[in-house]
C-alpha cells in the first residue's frame, strides 16, 4: 500500500480480499496464502475518501436490530447490535418489494456505496432498499468489542455463514411484521461472498425471498468440484490475451526476485527498485505483493476508470501490460514489473513510496471462516499460470489453522450444508428463481455456476465482464453487453415479482 493516505485507504471485500493463510510448502516461491474478495478494503467507514464516493444520490437510515448470537441453540446467550441501511423513501407501502442486499465480510456502508444497480432499479419498482450487516464485520460486532468478540475460538464461533443467513432471515421476518409488509416479496441481491449468501439463502430460505441475484458468487470454489488451478489460470489468461510478452515477463520475474533477493545485498535493491518504504524482510513479501496486484487487477478488470480498490484506468491489465512491454530495450525484468505494478499501487502518481501490510498475517474475520468452513483450495499449474507452480497442501494450511486460532478447517461442511457436488441436478429439482451473473475475466467466475440449469435458475455470462460488475453504478461508458445484462435482470426480476402477486392474490380469492 501506498504510503500516500488517499491511496492507501483506497486498497479497502464485500469484501472481498486477500487474506493471508499460510500454505507453508517449502517452496520459495510458491504462492502462501489464497486470494480473498474485497472485503478487506471494507474495514471502516472512515477509510473511505470522499472521491471513492459513487456518482449518484442514495439516502439511507442507520438502525439497529438486537440479534440472537445463537440462532441454533435455547441457550441463554446475550444478543448483539446488527447494523443495517434501510430506505423506505420510494416504496409503495404494503405491497412494493424488499430488496434485500446481503452483506459480505466488512462495512456494509463499503457495500451498499458500491452496488448502484440496486439502488437505481429500486425507484422503478417502488422497492424498500434494505442492507443488513454481516455479523462480526463492521459495527455488527458480538461481546462489545471486536477485541472481545475476536479474542479466541470460544467468541468466534458463532462467525458461520449458516448464523449470518438466519440473521437476515429473522431481521426481514421482523421488518415485515413491523412495517406493515407482510405481504411484500423478498428479493435477494448480492456479490462475491455475499452473492454466495444469496443464492445460498434463496435455497434455505424459499419462504422468505422469491429469488436472488447472485453475481461473482463462486459456490462452486469448494473441495476439487472446479480444478484448483482455476483461479490462477483465469487471471493469467486475463494477461496473456492482452499480451504474450507480458505473460512471459511476469512468469520469469519470479525466478529474477528470488535471484536477486539471495545476494548479498538483493533485499535492499529490490526494496529501491520497488520504492518500498521499509526495506524487504524476504522476497515473499514482495511475491505477496505483487500476486496481490496481479489477482485485484483481474477481478477489477472493468472497461471504463473506477476507484472500486484504488484509482484505476479503463481496461486496467491493458495499461499494466503495455507498460510493462514498452519499456526502452535494455530495460531489466525487474524494472518492467515494477512499473506494471505501479498501474494499480499508484496510478494517480501521488505516493512516493509504498507500504506492505503491516500485519500480513492478522486474524481478522475472513481468516477464521477460511480456517473453518470456507475452505477454497487452489493451486497454480506450471503449464498454463503466469504464478510460481504451486500445489496446494491441506495437511500446511491445517496445521497454520490450528496455530493461529486452535480449530481444524472442515473442508466438506459448505458442500453438506449447502450443496455444490451435483449441483446442476439439485438445483434443477429442489431450487428456483437464481440469477448467476458472472464475467469471465473474474477469476472467480471459475467456481461459479455458468450454465442455465432451467427456466428460473439462469446463468447470464459476459465475456467481458469483471467482478459483479452489473451490481456496479451505470455510467455513461458502459458497454452494450452490460446495459442488456441489465435489463435481463430487471426483467427476471419483474417476473419473480409478478408470480408471487399473482399467486398471493389467487390463494387471496380462494
Amino acid at each position: 500500500m501506498a504510503r500516500n493516505s488517499s491511496s492507501r485507504t483506497l486498497t479497502f471485500t464485500l469484501t472481498i480480499i486477500i487474506i493471508t493463510i499460510i500454505s507453508s510448502s517449502h517452496q520459495p516461491l510458491a504462492l502462501n496464502h489464497t486470494p480473498r474478495f474485497f472485503g478487506k478494503f471494507a474495514s471502516s467507514t472512515s477509510t473511505i475518501p470522499s472521491n471513492s464516493q459513487p456518482q449518484f444520490d442514495f439516502h439511507y437510515e442507520t438502525k439497529f436490530f438486537q440479534q440472537q448470537l445463537d440462532h441454533f441453540s435455547f441457550s441463554n446467550l446475550p444478543t448483539f447490535p446488527q447494523r443495517y441501511l434501510i430506505n423506505t423513501q420510494n416504496w409503495v407501502i404494503g405491497s412494493g418489494p424488499i430488496f434485500l442486499y446481503c452483506g459480505n465480510e466488512g462495512d456494509i456502508l463499503w457495500f451498499a456505496q458500491n452496488t448502484g444497480f440496486l439502488w437505481e432499479i429500486a425507484p422503478k419498482f417502488g422497492a424498500m432498499v434494505v442492507f443488513p450487516e454481516h455479523r462480526y464485520y463492521g459495527e455488527s460486532v458480538p461481546f462489545g468489542s471486536k477485541e472481545e468478540a475476536y479474542k479466541n475460538a470460544t467468541t468466534l464461533g458463532y462467525l458461520t455463514a449458516e448464523q449470518a443467513l438466519a440473521d437476515f432471515a429473522v431481521l426481514v421476518t421482523d421488518l415485515k411484521q413491523n412495517l406493515s409488509a407482510i405481504h411484500c416479496p423478498v428479493v435477494l441481491f448480492g456479490g462475491s461472498y455475499g452473492g454466495m449468501l444469496a443464492a445460498w439463502m434463496r435455497l434455505k430460505y424459499p419462504h422468505i425471498a422469491v429469488g436472488a441475484l447472485a453475481s461473482s458468487a463462486p459456490i462452486l470454489q469448494f473441495e476439487d468440484i472446479v480444478p484448483l488451478e482455476t483461479f490462477y489460470d483465469i487471471v493469467s489468461n486475463d494477461f496473456k490475451r492482452e499480451s504474450s510478452t507480458c505473460f512471459n515477463y511476469i512468469k520469469q520475474s519470479w525466478d529474477e526476485i528470488e535471484s536477486k533477493g539471495q545476494s548479498s545485498d538483493g533485499l535492499e535493491l529490490l526494496t529501491k527498485t520497488f520504492k518500498f518504504c521499509q526495506k524487504l524482510k524476504s522476497t515473499e513479501e514482495l511475491t505477496d505483493w505483487l500476486e496481490s496486484a496481479y489477482s485485484y487487477l483481474a477481478m477489477v478488470n472493468y472497461p471504463y476508470p473506477s476507484e472500486f480498490m484504488m484509482p484505476l484506468p479503463g481496461h486496467p491489465i491493458k495499461e499494466v501490460c503495455r507498460r510493462i512491454d514498452e519499456g526502452p530495450a535494455g530495460t531489466s525484468i525487474l524494472d518492467r514489473i515494477y512499473e506494471g505494478a505501479n498501474v494499480y499501487y499508484n496510478y494517480t502518481g501521488e505516493a512516493k513510496c509504498f507500504e506492505l501490510d503491516d500485519d500480513p498475517h492478522g486474524l481478522d474475520g475472513w481468516n477464521w471462516q477460511a480456517c473453518t468452513e470456507m475452505v477454497m483450495p487452489m493451486s497454480c499449474s506450471k503449464e498454463s499460470s503466469m504464478f510460481p507452480p504451486y500445489e496446494y497442501n491441506y495437511s500446511s494450511f491445517e496445521e497454520d489453522c490450528f496455530k493461529n486460532f486452535g480449530v481444524k478447517p472442515r473442508p466438506k461442511w459448505i458442500t453438506t450444508e449447502f450443496g455444490g457436488h451435483n449441483i446442476h441436478n439439485a438445483l434443477k429439482n429442489f431450487g428456483s428463481n437464481i440469477i448467476f451473473s458472472n464475467g469471465l475475466l473474474d477469476p472467480w467466475s471459475g467456481g461459479s455456476v455458468l450454465q442455465n440449469i432451467s427456466e428460473s435458475i439462469v446463468s447470464l455470462v459476459t465475456e467481458e465482464g469483471a467482478h459483479h460488475i452489473d451490481l456496479r453504478a451505470s455510467t455513461e461508458n458502459d458497454p452494450d453487453w452490460l446495459v442488456e445484462q441489465r435489463a435481463t435482470e430487471i426483467r427476471l426480476i419483474q417476473g419473480w415479482i409478478s408470480d408471487y402477486h399473482q399467486t398471493h392474490k389467487a390463494v387471496f380469492d380462494m
